[in-house]
């Protein structure tokens, strides 16, 4: 069945191109998904659109046999794309908040969507050397953290059935051609906050009638620095950034309030626990210290746990990587502070489910960088306006694994 894999990749790079080149945000994909979820029936599959909004859920049953949930994200990030390619995407869209913002496939989920479609066709071609049901599962808003489980309110399990094990897989700033599995813990749990801070507004040339919620935020800022450094333990992980800050709307006048937006990232329970205590307690202390008329206002936006492979199932798949990818090309992941819904499929289904990596950098360039110790300076990471995966080995590399992977299931016995 992989050796036939070269023949689809002129297809799947044209796909890929498109996808790229028209990336829509999270709870839109609405072109994305109607691209993808032809194709699938195309090939022969079950489909069922607008699960959980704009997801997509494709059945293939072939005889007896366990069922396999396979999972793709398509959604894109509001970022301006930089890469100079010639499929380089331009398209703006209406943000969240109706602001029209650049948009960008900047964490190659347009990758995901064409390894999948690479996958089902292989599966549905093939499907003498294979027996049980396939459920491939498009999914929307996994930047929002959201479409997993808007999937799984909107019935998933209940309307497709529940899988007896969970796949899924991402594309990274590793060497293509790589994999990288692990065992438990793999990727961070999130917490999105939202925080109001209050001040009394006036005219910019008398602060002191004022309450200045810009200084009050930028103070804020820093000691939220400190969480890190001085709350949580050397042994423990944890990350807070202030990813936005909002206020005012001329440089002459002093407003009223200011917005910051929060990314927290933690592995343990007790340290987030922890940092969200540090988090309110400083916010609340600024505010009282600045002399604020009012509280701050403290709003959780997304919120979702830690994503924790299953050990058995992570073994069975880290086994098959290594046999198929050899020893060279199959590696051990690091902790990864970067977070990821996809857990939550087996989570609330009740089912075993592991989640991994293949990379997707130019590996002449990523040995340079790594000998030279500039990986961070050199090689683009996800969610870089910069970053876009090389499409050769990185293509076929993700359809081999999520084959070999599924196959530990669904070869006949």
């Amino acid at each position: 069945m992989l050796d036939t894999i070269p023949e689809l990749l002129a297809d799947l790079r044209a796909l890929y191109e498109d996808l790229h080149t028209h990336p829509e945000l999270s709870f839109v994909e609405i072109r994305t998904m109607g691209v993808l979820a032809d194709r699938l029936e195309a090939l022969g599959y079950e489909v069922t659109r607008e699960v959980g909004r704009t997801g997509v859920v494709a059945i293939l049953a072939n005889g007896d046999g366990p069922t396999v949930l396979l999972r793709a994200d398509v959604d894109a990030l509001p970022v301006q794309e930089a890469t100079g390619l010639p499929y380089a995407s331009t398209v703006r869209a209406p943000g969240p908040d109706g602001e029209e913002v650049p948009v960008a496939h900047a964490c190659g989920h347009d990758m995901h969507a064409a390894w999948m479609i690479g996958v089902a066709t292989l599966l549905a071609r093939h499907r003498d050397v294979w027996a049980g049901r396939v459920m491939i599962v498009l999914q929307p808003a996994e930047e929002l953290g959201a479409g997993a489980d808007a999937m799984v309110d909107d019935g998933l399990f209940k309307r497709f059935g529940t899988p007896d094990v969970g796949l899924g897989q991402h594309v990274g700033p590793a060497p293509a051609g790589w994999v990288l599995h692990r065992a438990g813990p793999i990727m961070a749990g999130a917490d999105a906050l939202k925080v109001t801070l209050h001040g009394q507004g006036g005219h910019g040339s008398a602060p002191e009638t004022t309450v200045d919620p810009v200084v009050l935020a930028a103070s804020t800022v820093l000691k939220l620095q400190t969480v890190v450094s001085r709350t949580v333990a050397a042994t423990d992980v944890a990350v807070v950034t202030v990813g936005t800050m909002h206020a005012g709307t001329k440089e002459n006048i002093i407003p009223d309030r200011a917005e910051l937006g929060l990314s927290i990232r933690t592995f343990d329970p007790a340290v987030r626990e922890k940092v969200l205590a540090a988090v309110e307690r400083i916010v609340h202390g600024e505010a009282h210290t600045a002399g604020a008329p009012r509280d701050p206002e403290i709003e959780t936006t997304a919120s979702f746990p830690a994503l924790t492979n299953d050990v058995g199932t992570t073994a069975t798949v880290a086994a098959a990587f290594l046999a198929h990818f050899g020893p060279e090309r199959t590696l051990e992941a690091p902790l990864v502070p970067a977070s990821e819904d996809f857990g939550r499929f087996a989570a609330r289904g009740g089912f075993p489910s592991t989640f991994w990596f293949v990379g997707g950098a130019d590996a002449d360039a990523w040995g340079k960088a790594f000998a030279a110790g500039r990986l961070a300076e050199d090689i683009p990471s996800n969610h870089s306006p910069y970053y876009a995966p090389v499409q050769e080995p990185t293509l076929s590399t993700g359809i081999e694994a999520m084959i070999t992977a599924a196959l530990c299931w669904l070869r006949p016995g």
